[in-house]
């Protein structure tokens, strides 16, 4: 999957700046449930788009020509699989997979591993493309380079792989409730699922009782 990247990460870059307008609703989204502080990791970070414009500081993500973007990003990234992290364990306050988690050969095996590398009560979020929106469907038929090659899941799929993984108190927050190129201002995330195309799902890896 790397060499994907590798092959298209301007491409991949670019679209960023041409729907900004999902880009800033996305990021409205996740910043529902981000922590005011602590250290975060992204895996799967990619051009460090995100990471860049949440204050996530650490990133890792297996394509190298991705990498080295987010480098001039100012994050810091090695090489790595989501599914074997290379952190100690209990390192991180949070992190979020953003996207990435359609692209990962193991997605249950990768949230184990971020179970893992979480601090006791820390947090993982996850964006996706639901499934079963009008934008997975769109996505799904879409003739690009990137979706032909996802997988993508329902919110219920990801909230039973968090639970197997161990994870508790999940909570979701849905934007983008039109195509990309219909989009004309910032959205504001609503709480839920189900009329958004892009899904925002956040849960804790140990719950004080």
């Amino acid at each position: 999957m790397s060499s994907l990247f590798d092959g298209h990460y301007r491409e991949y870059d670019a679209w960023y700046d041409k729907h900004r307008l999902v880009f800033l609703s996305e990021l409205e989204a996740i910043k529902k449930v981000l922590p005011e502080k602590g250290s975060g990791l992204e895996i799967g970070v990619g051009t460090g788009r995100f990471a860049h414009a949440l204050g996530i500081r650490t990133g890792i993500d297996p394509s190298e020509s991705m990498i080295q973007v987010a480098k001039r990003r100012g994050i810091d990234v090695c090489q790595a699989l989501g599914e074997s992290l290379p952190f100690k364990d209990s390192t991180f306050d949070y992190a979020a997979i953003i996207i990435a988690l359609c692209f990962a050969q193991y997605p249950l095996r990768l949230l184990k591993e971020t179970s893992r590398i979480l601090k006791k009560n820390g947090q993982i979020i996850i964006g996706i493309v639901d499934k079963d929106s009008f934008l997975g469907n769109f996505y799904r038929k879409k003739k690009s380079p990137f979706y032909k090659k996802a997988y993508f899941f329902t919110v219920k799929n990801i909230i039973d792989m968090l639970r197997t993984a161990g994870f508790k108190g999940v909570s979701c927050y849905q934007t983008v409730f039109d195509l990309p190129d219909k989009i004309h201002s910032v959205e504001k995330p609503q709480e839920s699922f189900g009329k958004g195309g892009f899904v925002v799902i956040s849960a804790n890896s140990y719950l004080i009782s």
